[in-house]
């Protein structure tokens, strides 16, 4: 006698075959990085031509102090786009000279963005089957950034690079004479730093929705 076929049961899937969510939100840090280069591109629209920072002929020691300080801000507001390049490239190439202080960096960097940044906030951090919350993440992460900035080499590089940096950006600024230079209306001496860094902020404004769920 034939045995009666067998009916095929569909049982729970798996939990194995379901897709497992991405260990980093992926809009928001793609959002991040479109708004941060499109910040670095129209910031780099203001740069000026690089003959006008080294023109010999335009340099000159100043007469006191006060004339000093007066060429370091009126040139700093004209060539704030070059003089963050050259104070850039002095980091860049510091970090590049002492592979383990930049490994060290990045990997401090690479855990901001994979464990608290823009980890989805709905997906816990799981360490050896221990989880913890966001307010540990948070705490965990800014000793260990403590302890790698403070408590290391890194921290004297970072140090060292940019007062190097910042020695260029004054020596440049209080000996070249300002006067063959048109500031336009919208740019104020006082702008420098703060109004090309506005992009940045607008960039990092782009992780705010991934944080905020965690606060």
């Amino acid at each position: 006698m034939a045995s009666p076929p067998t009916l095929p049961i569909s049982g729970p899937q798996s939990s194995t075959g379901a897709p497992s969510q991405p260990p980093i939100a992926t809009p928001a840090f793609r959002a991040f990085l479109s708004r941060l280069t499109s910040s670095v591109r129209q910031g780099f629209s203001h740069r000026r031509p690089w003959s006008e920072l080294v023109d010999r002929s335009s340099m000159a020691r100043p007469d006191n102090l006060s004339e000093a300080y007066s060429r370091i801000r009126k040139n700093f507001s004209y060539f704030r786009v070059n003089y963050i390049t050259l104070f850039t490239l002095v980091l860049g190439f510091s970090l590049l000279s002492h592979p383990f202080s930049l490994l060290t960096l990045l990997s401090l960097l690479a855990a901001w963005c994979f464990l608290y940044i823009f980890r989805p906030s709905d997906q816990p951090l799981v360490i050896r089957g221990r989880t913890f919350s966001d307010f540990e993440t948070l705490v965990g992460l800014g000793v260990l950034t403590v302890i790698v900035v403070f408590l290391t080499s890194v921290g004297s590089l970072l140090i060292s690079a940019s007062m190097i940096g910042f020695a260029i950006v004054c020596i440049h600024g209080a000996f070249r004479v300002p006067e063959d230079l048109f500031l336009d209306d919208q740019e104020p001496v006082n702008g420098g730093f703060l109004s090309f860094l506005g992009g940045a902020a607008s960039a990092a404004s782009a992780a705010g929705p991934a944080i905020a769920a965690r606060v």
